[in-house]
This record gives structure tokens, sequence and C-alpha cells, in this order.
């Protein structure tokens, strides 16, 4: 891709946008199809100065602040929003990893595989560092896939959360959810981490301020234990009780139902006699 192209996907966004999709006057003499650099720098909070640099190709190191700030202003949809970062990482050439720094764990230690096996059918999902989905029990799988919560390749908590339309009905306390994801993935990983920065500045850029903004926040304490409420496709709402184990750079969590109706729901999600996962009582 040439280095212009980053540029254009942004001039030709910005002349899509009409001053009243923004909530500015609009007016029948205007010169300028969609809004002006001024205004969209207005809108942005980025100056119009480096905006002008941008467009014309001669700044091709914008930050994901910048590409989210952008992107919010402009309303990309989330197809336009991962073009623009794969337009952003073409034109600057990055390298987002750096050699020496342990990857996140994606192996799977045979006692663990065991441990998962015997934990049949409940649902128990192995997460490493970046929350990604290293391993999980074929109960996890019937609960979770439906969803989508496997989709991605490596299937992310965090990215599912913000980035996949399905996340919302999925889950009916998202905006705790929400919390609860950043805050874990804060925890699991220092700022340092270029594993890290990488899937921050991917998440900042396709989901924007939601993801943003909670990382701006005071960091918290994730919670180790709880009650999840998730809606299924095919049993309905559920209320899923669930544990964290730790173990080296992974984590366990494993899921159990919160009451009798959860309980049955999963029965007949996983097709086993009534009774098979019992009510966690609290």
């Amino acid at each position: 891709m040439s280095d212009i192209e980053l540029g254009t996907f942004l001039r030709i966004c910005r002349e899509a946008v009409t001053p009243g999709q923004v909530g500015l006057p609009t007016s029948s003499r205007r010169r300028t199809p969609g809004l002006r650099r001024a205004e969209l720098a207005t809108i942005s909070g980025v100056s119009v100065d480096y905006l002008t640099r941008l467009e014309q190709g001669r700044d091709r190191h914008p930050s994901a602040q910048v590409l989210a700030a952008l992107a919010d202003a402009l309303q990309l949809s989330a197809g336009d929003r991962v073009r623009l970062r794969n337009l952003a990482k073409a034109a600057s050439g990055a390298d987002f990893l750096c050699a020496g720094r342990l990857p996140p764990e994606r192996d799977v230690t045979p006692t663990m595989r065991a441990l998962l096996g015997r934990l049949e059918p409940t649902p128990a999902v192995l997460l490493n560092r970046l929350d990604e989905t290293v391993a999980h029990t074929s109960g996890y799988d019937r609960l979770a896939r439906p969803l989508g919560l496997l989709d991605g390749r490596p299937p992310n908590r965090v990215a599912y959360v913000f980035t996949d339309d399905r996340a919302r009905a999925a889950y009916p306390d998202w905006e705790r959810v929400a919390d609860e994801r950043v805050a874990s993935l804060r925890a699991e990983s220092s700022r340092d981490d270029p594993d890290l920065v990488h899937l921050v500045d991917e998440l900042t850029i396709v989901a924007g301020s939601p993801f943003a903004g909670r990382l701006r926040a005071a960091p918290s304490t994730p919670h180790r234990t709880g009650v999840e409420r998730l809606v299924h496709p095919e049993v309905g709402e559920l209320r899923l009780a669930y544990e964290t184990l730790a173990t080296e750079g992974q984590r366990l969590i494993v899921y159990l139902p919160a009451d009798d109706a959860t309980s049955a729901a999963l029965d007949r999600l996983n097709r086993r006699q009534p009774g098979a996962l019992r009510a966690v009582r609290g």
C-alpha cells in the first residue's frame, strides 16, 4: 500500500459525513462536501495542522488515541475502524512485537488438560494474560460458541465484549462486564508488555471510547469470584457463579449454576440428566 492511502481514506470518510450528522449547523452555501478539516479537528480534538499532514501522507505514525478520536468523530462503522487500523499499520510499517519478551502463554500442560477433562460437563475456560482462550471444556464450548465467544483467532474475551455486536445482548450487565474485562487485562499484564500494547492499540481504534475511556480510568482490582448473567440463544438467561484459579501465566475460570433455573438450563444444554450440575448456594 502507498503512504497516501491512509490519508485518502481519512479524507473520503470526512467528506462522507454531513455537518448535521455530527450536530453542526448546515448551510446550502458550503463548497466542501461533508466536513471541513477545521470542523473535524474541533470535534475530534486533533489539530488542523496534524489532520492536514495525515491526509496528505506527510505523517505516517498516528497514535492509536488519535485514530480512535478521528474514528469516533467520523462515526465510523466497525468495519471501517478495522480498515483504518490496517491502513495505519501499513503506512507506518511498524513492528508491534518486541523480540526477547515471552509471548502470551498458549500451551496447555498435560496436567491442565487432564483437569479440564475431569471438570466435564462444567463450563471451564483457560485464559492467558491477554484474555485469549487457550483451552476449554466441551461444556464451555456449548455455552460460549453460540454466542460468538469462540469466533476469534485466537478467541479473546476482551475483544468480544468491545467489538462484537452480540456481546451487549449476551451480557445484560454489559457495563459491569466491560469494567471487569478491562480490570482483568490490566491486572494480568504490565504496561511495558508489547503484546498488551498491541492489543490495547487495536481495541482503542476498533472499539473506541467504550474501551479507551475505561483504560484511562483509575485501575481497579478484578473480581476472582462472583456471579455473571448471560443470555444464551438456546436456553435463555443464565446466572453463572464463577471461580478463578491462577496458574503460571494463565488462569482457569470455572462456571457453576447460581440457581436452580440455571442448573436445569445447563443440564438441557449438555443433554444431561437433571442435577448433573447442581446450583451453588451463596
